[in-house]
């Protein structure tokens, strides 16, 4: 691992849903909460922010331009304007997602087909209401059902394996599925990793050219590397207790981006929230644009 550098002074209260988009060299999370979104250039370092009107939770780079987001009751395409303001219209919304409940952690596939599942947002509460959709057009029925904290998704790089975590304190699993490319269906679904004896709960997920599986412990400062078989082969330290969420992104696809969440901590935490540049020395994958 190279360097470490923090990204201003931003102090996220649920930072999330990084991701870097080729087309335009820039990094785009949000803050949940605190409903906004959050662009870098990556030439010049420069950030700035937009406020949505509901929730965001997960975005990505859509290929007609805009963006596809998981929201508070809904998928939306969004236009983010040079004057500030955000263009919002509306895709779907499951009837499954019911009051109290959001979009949360979402990505696309391989193919360009966004797959986001869904929350309760009281974790207190443990209501395995969450569900995992795809987008290609039209919304799927929910093709995983019974999740606490949906979280994790990543795609192997030959796009025939979907990685899917909960990183509720009574689940903290990452499982693996068999995905066909050309249907987008799901099968023979099993554990990759049971995190309860590792540091942290499995948040936040990326991908590398050689398959491996990059996730945010949240609750633990780290981020875990495993190898396509669920073996742990590197972790990288970070000075927040939560980091949520990860992404590859750079000239060379080789800096990872990590989000944090402030929610919780010390108010004198300087690290909490605070969302890092990090020289991974590993080549990541690419994000395809949503192509639908």
């Amino acid at each position: 691992m190279g360097k470490l550098e923090r990204i201003g002074n931003i102090r996220g209260q649920v930072g999330e849903g990084p991701v870097w988009s080729a087309a335009e060299a820039c990094w785009y999370w949000v803050d949940i909460p605190a409903r906004l979104i959050w662009r870098l250039d990556a030439a010049s370092g420069a950030t700035r922010c937009w406020q949505t009107a509901e929730m965001p939770a997960c975005l990505a780079p859509r290929a007609g331009g805009g963006l596809i987001a998981g929201m508070q009751s809904g998928l939306f395409h969004l236009q983010l304007r040079e004057d500030g303001q955000v263009q919002a219209a509306r895709l779907a919304c499951p009837p499954e997602l019911g009051e109290g409940m959001r979009f949360n952690d979402g990505r696309t596939d391989r193919q360009g087909r966004f797959w986001a599942g869904t929350m309760f947002m009281d974790m207190a509460a443990a209501r395995a209401v969450g569900g995992l959709y795809r987008w290609d057009g039209s919304l799927s029925a929910p093709l995983v059902s019974g999740l606490l904290t949906q979280n994790g998704l990543a795609f192997s790089p030959d796009g025939r394996t979907l990685y899917l975590s909960d990183s509720h304190p009574l689940r903290q699993l990452v499982w693996a599925f068999d995905l066909d490319p050309a249907s987008g269906a799901l099968s023979r679904q099993r554990v990759l990793v049971d995190m309860k004896p590792l540091p942290g709960r499995p948040d936040g997920a990326a991908m590398d050219v050689d398959g491996c599986y990059w996730v945010c412990g949240n609750d633990g400062g780290m981020i875990l590397r495993f190898s396509p078989e669920g073996r742990l082969v590197g972790q990288i330290a970070v000075p927040m207790a939560k980091p949520s969420m990860c992404a590859f992104g750079g000239a060379r696809m080789d800096q990872l981006l990590v989000t944090s969440i402030a929610a919780g901590q010390p108010e004198d935490d300087p690290w909490a929230g605070a969302v890092l540049l990090i020289e991974a020395g590993v080549q990541g994958m690419a994000d395809v644009p949503c192509a639908f």
